[in-house]
């Protein structure tokens, strides 16, 4: 992910600077230790939170680049994550809950923050999502054809999930971007298991209502005995 030159960025992404070091020389004294034995070392040691940086900073840019369909943005946003990460890591206990969970919740509030300041919805371009998929090892022209109309698909789903309200997007992203089980979503987001099945459920019914308005628009037509609306297909 490359760098912009915004304090937060240059602040965090300096933790993870590693020197060249002997032969033979260890470059991560911690390389054994826990999330959460790190984030309690972190609380007075910088090198331990620049090593919660490189462990999950591919994570949390991929969660926001979800969240925000901008590649610049996205980078900006995961720069604060961690600048306020390590503002507030004096505050972070461990009570059960993943550090991952703690760290989530605070780029969760940094997307909500940035949708409400822009007032505005996300939107991915085609060539920005596709970043994330491996490219075809052969493509003639059936296989050109098949990415295609997958590209189309895939498209029409990341604008289904942007139409979605934030809580559910925020589910959907840790569900099947960062492929997370319903009982580590449900730390992240504080709600109880049961709880993140059911609105799981709810969400997967309101984006296939999504996805089939976007695959079948309908338009309303006045006419003598009022509007109505008619289906139409491209």
């Amino acid at each position: 992910m490359p760098a912009h030159a915004s304090s937060p960025t240059n602040e965090v992404e300096s933790l993870s600077a590693t020197e060249t070091l002997p032969d033979g020389a260890s470059p991560d004294p911690y390389a054994g230790e826990s999330d959460q034995e790190l984030a309690r070392r972190a609380k007075s040691d910088r090198e331990a939170f620049g090593l919660l940086y490189e462990r999950h900073v591919a994570a949390i840019y991929r969660y926001v680049f979800y969240r925000v369909g901008n590649v610049e943005d996205a980078e900006d946003l995961t720069a604060r994550v961690f600048a306020r990460a390590l503002k507030h890591i004096h505050n972070y206990n461990d009570r059960g809950v993943p550090f991952t969970a703690w760290l989530y919740r605070i780029a969760h509030n940094v997307v909500a923050n940035f949708h409400r300041d822009n007032s505005r919805r996300p939107s991915v371009p085609l060539e920005e999502a596709d970043a994330f998929r491996p490219p075809a090892a052969h493509d003639d022209h059936a296989d050109h054809d098949q990415r295609i109309d997958g590209e189309r698909d895939r498209a029409r789903l990341l604008q289904a999930i942007r139409m979605l309200p934030a809580e559910r997007q925020h589910l959907i992203v840790l569900k099947f971007v960062e492929q997370l089980q319903n009982a580590e979503i449900g730390q992240i987001m504080n709600r109880s298991e049961g709880a993140i099945k059911s609105l799981y459920h709810r969400t997967l019914l309101q984006l296939r209502e999504i996805m089939d308005e976007l695959e079948h628009p309908r338009k309303k037509y006045e006419s003598s005995n009022g509007t109505r609306d008619v289906e139409t297909h491209s």
